[in-house]
């Protein structure tokens, strides 16, 4: 049976998304806040990972979160299953050099490489040698198709798609588009695809990476279910940061809610920002990607731990599926794009009932009887996540170099929508909370005082 390689792919896996976990929250309180130095809205990666760097400079913050637990888009739940599972993001990527990953093995965390290799599906099959490197050729096509367009325009990488991918269209188009960035080929900008890091080198952690981000937001104070709902930011002396529970001054703001609930408005700013921000969060909008967990036990597909199958198709209502995660019974069939989007609006049951139809028509109908307990996650209605990554609409790769300019040296974007070549990744985010403190903290600090040294970014590759 024959393998498509990881380093295929300019875009690897992996759907960021808000985690049941445990922190020491800071009690809430009626009475408004002053003195502090950074007040930081969102308490998933990027907010942690500023959280942190302000602590140790030795200043002041309070990380407001408006859900019930830290994590953002990084979610483990133990409960459904028994066993860590990775609702959210599930992936770290150039774990030399991730700083997530970095922390997370000192912090006792078992973080090992995903396995190297992809395989494809056709029908009841698995595709032949001959067909394998037919696929990869064309994919190899596609990859320095859009490369090459973008060097000269910015335009949606459909559009750079050569004419001539026959058969193996259809499946192209769902591995770069809705699997890999949550959108259709149609809504992404060929410049944001070529200058993604690359992302072939994976690793999973077996405690979950939401687990990782609770055990990091240890010692940050978090106040929980506490959504910021307006931010002055005009001030020449700080900003104030609105909640139902009082309002908190401060000098400088972080925000990293995602660009969909910036965009749906539950975070008002006083003054509006300024139409360069405006388009930027617009132009960064969240695609769709969702994750169909089911209980296969036995090893029904046959598949090794943590392999990843797609399927050669012909239409655009497909999946991929991530089995035996972990060494356990779970398989994760994952849709996206437009298609997911359309799915998830149906409900659970229409997802679970897709996932257990299509891998019937790929392995048979025992492994749709083997079925037992099933979950199907559904970010576009997680009302302060609203969606999955970040990935910039055609024209709008410079949006998220906007996107990370300061507003009146008081407020600062963050968050994987927030980086340039690690957008759509925990380690983006991570990277991208880490910079911003870095940036309020010049601000916050006496001229003559030594400033703190950002964390390496993590390098491409």
């Amino acid at each position: 049976m024959s393998e498509l390689t990881r380093r295929s792919f300019i875009v690897a896996a992996g759907a960021m998304t808000a985690a049941p976990t445990m922190v020491a929250a800071e009690p809430k309180s009626k009475a408004s806040t002053t003195g502090i130095d950074v007040v930081i809205i969102g308490a998933g990666a990027a907010g942690i990972a500023a959280a942190r760097r302000v602590v140790t400079a030795g200043r002041t913050c309070v990380v407001l979160e408006a859900s019930g637990a830290v994590g953002g888009r990084c979610v483990t739940d133990n409960a459904l299953f028994g066993v860590p599972c990775d609702l959210g993001a599930r992936a770290l990527h150039a774990p030399e050099s991730n700083p997530v990953a970095r922390l997370a093995i000192p912090n006792g965390f078992d973080i090992y490489t995903a396995p190297p290799g992809l395989r494809l599906r056709i029908s009841r099959r698995y595709a032949r040698e001959s067909e394998t490197e037919d696929m990869l050729s064309a994919l190899v096509r596609v990859n320095s198709a859009i490369a090459d367009v973008a060097r000269k325009a910015d335009i949606a990488c459909m559009q750079a798609l050569p004419k001539d991918l026959g058969e193996w269209r259809s499946t192209i188009e769902f591995m770069l588009g809705p699997y890999f960035c949550g959108k259709d080929l149609t809504e992404i900008s060929t410049a944001d695809m070529a200058r993604a890091a690359d992302r072939d080198v994976q690793v999973f952690c077996r405690q979950g990476i939401g687990a990782v981000i609770a055990k990091l937001a240890a010692g940050v104070p978090v106040r929980l279910s506490t959504p910021a709902t307006r931010i002055t930011w005009s001030g020449r002396t700080g900003v104030q940061v609105e909640t139902a529970q009082g309002t908190i001054e401060a000098r400088t703001a972080i925000v990293t809610a995602s660009t969909n609930v910036l965009s749906a408005g539950k975070l008002r700013f006083a003054p509006d920002l300024p139409k360069r921000q405006l388009d930027a969060i617009e132009q960064l909008k969240l695609g769709s990607f969702d994750h169909v967990i089911l209980e296969l036990p036995g090893n029904p597909l046959g598949l090794r731990t943590d392999e990843l199958v797609f399927e050669k198709s012909s239409r655009p209502a497909t999946a991929a599926v991530l089995a035996n995660i972990r060494g356990t019974t779970l398989c994760c069939v994952n849709v996206g794009g437009r298609f997911g989007r359309a799915l998830s609006a149906k409900g659970s049951k229409e997802m679970i009932a897709f996932a257990r139809d299509w891998l019937e028509n790929l392995y048979g109908a025992d492994v749709k009887r083997s079925v037992g307990r099933s979950h199907a996650t559904r970010w576009n209605d997680e009302p302060w996540v609203l969606g999955a990554m970040s990935a910039a609409a055609p024209g709008g790769q410079g949006a998220r170099r906007a996107l990370m300019e300061p507003l009146n040296n008081r407020l600062w974007f963050a968050g994987e929508a927030a980086h340039e070549r690690l957008w759509g990744t925990v380690g983006g985010a991570w990277d991208s909370g880490d910079r911003a403190a870095v940036a309020a903290l010049r601000v916050i600090a006496p001229p003559d005082s030594k400033q703190p040294k950002p964390q390496p970014k993590p390098r491409a590759g």
